[in-house]
């Protein structure tokens, strides 16, 4: 049995997806969340192959929750179901260590195909996303910055581009105020932006925030 935790805020999402993953006999639901506090706590007691991760939430927000869960629970395999389309998160979600990553709106194959896949250890590659790796590699799409940022540098910008101020992110990531400072003079060097705002214009210009 491949045991699945769903980690979504929006209970109607959720039960959505428990209905359809109940028509595997070959998956059963360990545990609904959500927020990502709530699924880390779970994820400490409750056994968990493979979890479905959506990136907007409130608190933690998905990618925060990728790198705990790669830091804490190595082996659970994470599934990014998303509202943002692939264009937006979904190469630098794997980069940084989804094992795979659909739109809410694949169909219920696609979702079952790729639970299964990312079980059995492999990655699990959308159509879409395929296309961007292959142009991408290929010379015929550039990438865009915020690609190439390590998982800690995206939490601290998607951070900062919600207006969330340099101590308040410390606190929350339980780093120093020099080191949040430190992050953010980076990413403004490798997004090309001057200040917090254009910050949030980039996030917004490139469908990393809802508006």
């Amino acid at each position: 049995m491949i045991q699945v935790a769903i980690l979504d805020d929006h209970q109607i999402v959720r039960t959505g997806f428990r209905e359809l993953l109940s028509e595997d006999s070959a998956i059963v639901v360990s545990f609904e969340a959500g927020n990502g506090d709530e699924a880390l706590a779970q994820l400490r007691t409750l056994q968990c192959d493979v979890l479905l991760l959506d990136i907007s939430l409130p608190g933690k927000s998905g990618v925060d929750v990728l790198r705990s869960v790669r830091q804490r629970h190595p082996n659970v395999k994470v599934l990014i179901l998303s509202g943002f389309p692939e264009e937006s998160y979904a190469l630098s979600m794997i980069k940084n260590g989804a094992n795979g990553y659909l739109c809410k709106d694949c169909d219920q194959d696609e979702l079952l195909r790729a639970i299964h896949t990312v079980a059995n250890g492999r990655r699990y590659v959308s159509v879409r996303v395929a296309e961007l790796l292959a142009d991408e590699m290929s010379g015929t799409r550039s990438g865009v910055p915020h690609d190439a940022l390590s998982d800690r540098e995206l939490q601290v910008f998607l951070r900062l581009a919600r207006g969330e101020s340099v101590s308040d992110i410390a606190e929350q990531l339980n780093l120093s105020v020099k080191t949040i400072s430190t992050y953010r003079s980076r990413l403004t060097e490798k997004l090309s932006v001057a200040s917090n705002a254009e910050l949030a214009a980039y996030a917004l210009r490139h469908g990393l925030m809802i508006q």
